[in-house]
């Protein structure tokens, strides 16, 4: 099959730090090429993955992200480019809106975000005229009068993710600057139990900033540090010696992909058990599921419970990259068929 694969404009492919739906793009694309797929990627001229490329916009537009002129002219410009593809998989928003009212069918369509507020009348009707991926159950179940096609939850390449033992001896804090993320109460449980923490978070925007000036700084200083926006090498290597990722997330996460990057280096999840944290984490197996800050701070506690072996064999076992390409060709081949 001839597969088009339609990226945000946002950030490139694959991206050099934040980026979890280009991560997945990336991961897709390659893993589609490696199972004998012809692939274009549409995306930004700055991405660097090694599969053919088509652009419109040179350099990815993080700092633009809310408008929506911008989203616009990359998929108009994308669906012209992909025209003679079998199928596209389109991960924008307003690209399946624009591939049905120019007459275009075989188009799929993964939903990245939380099936609530103005987006779940929006993939409502795309779920009527096209198919919808979800990417966790608990998404799925919160929007039910959405036509699924599939659920399809994200994967790793194992082979990018070396094993870690921890041996940094601290608590990692990984995501974006925003209170749902938890960045703070990170802080907290690391200074009740006496732990280093280091913070790896991306704060671009103005209310990132400003969260972390009000309520993650003030609570800086001798083992909690914050380190930044980090990727690639520098990643897997906090993530690696890390004892566990912190996720003390306060909302209903479609998926993330944090925690099983984490697994996949041999390192536990402490996370709240909302959105898909529980099809993710394997209570007293690869991490502990906690409902408060108390519970929080007990399993900070009882890490040395945990064999890190088996944090990366559940990776292994139902997030790998093979995994999930397989499923998504799956649901392309009956997309090209019909």
């Amino acid at each position: 099959m001839k597969i088009g694969l339609l990226s945000p404009p946002w950030v490139p492919v694959p991206p050099p730090s934040y980026g979890g739906t280009e991560s997945i793009v990336d991961l897709l694309a390659s893993g589609l090429q490696r199972a004998g797929h012809d692939v274009l990627l549409f995306a930004t001229g700055d991405s660097t993955i090694a599969v053919p490329k088509a652009f419109v916009l040179k350099v990815a537009l993080r700092d633009r992200w809310e408008d929506s002129s911008v989203e616009l002219q990359h998929v108009a410009a994308a669906y012209e480019v992909l025209t003679d593809c079998d199928v596209v998989h389109d991960h924008t928003l307003a690209g399946p809106a624009w591939a049905l009212g120019h007459g275009r069918r075989a188009v799929v369509t993964t939903c990245h975000q939380p099936l609530d507020g103005q987006l779940r009348g929006v993939y409502r009707a795309y779920g009527e005229r096209l198919p919808v991926i979800a990417i966790s159950r608990d998404q799925a179940a919160r929007a039910p009068e959405i036509r699924i096609a599939r659920m399809i939850h994200h994967g790793v390449d194992l082979d990018r993710y070396p094993k870690g033992h921890g041996e940094g001896g601290y608590l990692l804090f990984l995501g974006r600057m925003t209170a749902d993320k938890g960045g703070r109460e990170a802080a907290l449980v690391a200074r009740a139990t006496g732990q280093p923490l280091k913070i790896a978070a991306k704060m671009a925007h103005p209310l990132e900033r400003a969260y972390f000036a009000e309520r993650v700084e003030p609570l800086l200083g001798g083992d909690i540090e914050y380190v930044g926006e980090v990727g690639g090498k520098d990643k897997l290597e906090l993530l690696g010696a890390a004892r566990a990722l912190l996720n003390p997330i306060d909302w209903p996460e479609p998926f993330g992909l944090a925690m099983i990057e984490a697994l996949a280096c041999g390192t536990p999840v402490i996370a709240c058990p909302v959105g898909a944290v529980p099809e993710i984490v394997d209570h007293g197996v690869t991490g502990f599921l906690c409902g408060d800050r108390s519970t929080l701070e007990e399993a900070v506690g009882n890490l040395g419970r945990l064999d890190r072996a088996a944090c990366r064999a559940a990776v292994a076992e139902r997030f790998s990259a093979e995994r999930m390409v397989d499923k998504h060709i799956e649901l392309y081949e009956e997309v090209a068929a019909r």
